[in-house]
């Protein structure tokens, strides 16, 4: 089944997804005039082919992200440092669920890709069981590890053919992208899988 995807500020990039491809990236009217019988998804902000997040170790090997019913235990927020490895040292079954928890966070961030070398198996199952694109690591990183990186690393441009993976961003156009950070996600999509919307 045929999807269009379109963002109110960005409508010349609309996407049409065809399974887990592109089948067309172009103005709204136009593929939507051609495609009358696609499903529409219309999103507030702009569409963008989606972010690469360079510290996929950090943040999925390093880093404990705490189930909400552990919340009065270890808050919400990620943990690091010496706080992560003693949670892992003391129960290293936590770190399948902390890394497919993470990667539930990264796709929120529009996060469709992911660079370091992930040596454990449980951060290696929880990308690819997401459908998490691995890319190569910058040269050079931007700052500390976290899931809103600046700058941030937008991947190359939609194109038919390619694969459906993409994210929507709530802001009126890319600068507002960069001063905002990747919080602004709305949607995430990958292998033609909206697998994060938000509330």
């Amino acid at each position: 089944m045929l999807t269009l995807h379109v963002a109110d500020a960005s409508p010349e990039n609309a996407v049409l997804v065809d399974g887990a491809l592109v089948a067309a990236v172009g103005p709204y009217e136009e593929l939507a005039a051609a495609n009358q019988d696609a499903r529409l998804r219309r999103w507030p902000g702009i569409l963008t082919p989606g972010l690469l997040n360079p510290y996929g170790p950090e943040l999925l090997e390093q880093t404990y992200h705490p189930d909400p019913r552990e919340a009065d235990t270890y808050g919400t927020e990620p943990l690091t440092g010496e706080r992560a490895r003693e949670i892992f040292r003391t129960d290293p079954a936590r770190l399948g669920a902390s890394a497919r928890r993470g990667v539930q966070r990264l796709l929120a961030h529009g996060t469709v890709a992911v660079a370091g070398e992930l040596r454990g198996r449980a951060a290696q199952d929880a990308v690819r069981r997401a459908g998490l694109a691995v890319g190569q690591r910058p040269p050079n990183l931007p700052g500390p590890p976290s899931l809103s990186p600046a700058p941030l690393v937008l991947l190359p441009r939609l194109a038919p053919g390619g694969p459906a993976r993409f994210a929507v961003f709530d802001v009126p156009d890319r600068a507002a992208l960069v001063r905002r950070g990747a919080a602004t996600c709305v949607a995430t999509v990958l292998a033609g899988r909206l697998v994060y919307r938000a509330r």
